[in-house]
């Protein structure tokens, strides 16, 4: 008995090992873009064209964090980023939460046909076939001048997964708490934002999260959107435009430089709401 617990118990272990080991790859896979970006921007351009295994450079250089700074406008465009992705984080969350509270606690002809087509459109993107026919719409409600359009845009491309997360978290809300809040005289939208609301913290904080992103990570969009002003272009696509300062050749070293801080607000954002994160998604997909 003791011997045939024994091999179990080794069994457990090599299995923990062999998932660890996978784990451990799978996050060097998922890190070391972000790694050879960070240590890629303080080496000189021409040690990045000319490649070779050391990863580290070969003398560190300041300056390319200087030139990017300068020269991608980061200032405007930092603004530009912030603004869009704030817009996009705060339309997604009032529409998400009222929505997924519609849709779990109203009762309405056809409610079910019309969340499973938004559920349908998680798994559907166009990608940048729409841009023509949304750059159009733009330009004749005459809002291809700001950067308005570029976050309503945003906003309705990511509402299919907001709404079911949202609408996921709601249904483990039980529904004791409306009908004591109708029995005191709270009507449907009443009960919305003085119980529901509340208690739907975890997942809104996961949902600020991922809009913010979204928003923050928008190149394609603005920049078509923002081609005859530049002083509309948002961080990634200054940045992106670093690639042509060099004299002659591509300025990788600028480029690495520019994207490195610009991955430092996402990063900070993440901090502040990662103890939220998993708890809000989890939450979210309980019921969906």
């Amino acid at each position: 008995m003791e011997r045939s617990h024994a091999v179990v118990s080794t069994k457990g272990k090599i299995v923990n090992a062999i998932i660890w080991l996978l784990m451990a790859l799978l996050a060097l896979v998922t890190i070391f873009p972000v790694i050879y970006i960070v240590l890629g921007s303080f080496k000189e351009n021409k040690e990045l064209l000319l490649g070779g295994t050391n990863i580290f450079p070969s003398h560190w250089v300041i300056q390319n964090y200087i030139d990017a700074w300068h020269q991608a406008n980061f200032a405007t465009y930092t603004m530009n980023s912030i603004g869009i992705s704030l817009g996009v984080m705060v339309i997604s969350l009032v529409i998400s939460a009222m929505a997924g509270y519609v849709f779990s606690r109203a009762y309405f002809k056809g409610k079910e046909l019309i969340y499973s087509i938004f559920v349908m459109f998680m798994f559907i993107n166009v990608g940048s076939v729409s841009l023509r026919p949304l750059f159009e719409l733009a330009v004749a409600l005459n809002m291809n001048k700001s950067l308005i359009s570029v976050v309503l845009i945003s906003v309705g491309t990511g509402q299919a997964t907001y709404i079911f997360l949202s609408r996921g978290f709601v249904n483990t809300i039980p529904k004791e708490l409306d009908e004591a809040a109708y029995i005191d005289g709270c009507s449907f939208f009443q009960t919305f934002y003085k119980i529901v609301a509340p208690l739907l913290k975890p997942v809104m904080a996961t949902i600020a999260l991922l809009s913010f992103r979204q928003g923050w990570n928008e190149y394609i969009m603005p920049l078509v959107f923002t081609m005859t002003n530049d002083k509309l272009r948002p961080l990634t696509v200054g940045v992106n435009m670093l690639r042509n300062s060099g004299d002659g050749a591509a300025a990788w070293n600028i480029m690495f430089a520019g994207s490195t801080i610009a991955i430092v607000p996402m990063l900070i954002i993440y901090c502040l709401f990662s103890r939220y994160f998993i708890g809000g998604v989890t939450a979210g997909a309980v019921k969906g």
